[in-house]
């Protein structure tokens, strides 16, 4: 793998994980779906395993309607897997829970964009 498509994802990841942020945080949970892939699957413990956008849509929506804001990554890790994929983990606090995300697949797509594959993160408060 070259430097410069390691590069890349890394860049569309980055970019990605940031849209997903500023959605969750002006409180679009349809913009925080629509950074996952149409079949995506997110593990959220405890609160259960959801499958596509609309599941996803709707988890996020339930949060967001709950007063959850403020989310920030505390020392995000990423690995590049291969060309089009990486995981990204890390360390999360928001205001009124914290917790981490073990494993976040973002793979590109053919427009250049990452989107997530696979979301997995706990929430520990």
């Amino acid at each position: 793998m070259t430097e410069q498509s390691q590069q890349a994802i890394q860049v569309a990841l980055t970019a990605a994980s940031e849209r997903w942020k500023n959605a969750f945080n002006s409180g679009d949970a349809a913009g925080c779906a629509a950074q996952y892939e149409a079949d995506a699957v997110m593990h959220a413990r405890p609160f259960g395993t959801f499958t596509g956008t609309a599941e996803i849509t709707a988890f996020w929506q339930q949060l967001i309607d709950g007063g959850y804001s403020d989310v920030e990554y505390i020392e995000p890790q990423v690995k590049v897997v291969d060309e089009t994929s990486a995981i990204l983990s890390s360390k999360w606090k928001m205001n009124n829970a914290s917790g981490v995300i073990t494993h976040e697949l973002w793979v590109l797509q053919a427009d250049g964009t990452a989107k997530l594959r696979e979301d997995d993160f706990e929430a520990l408060a």
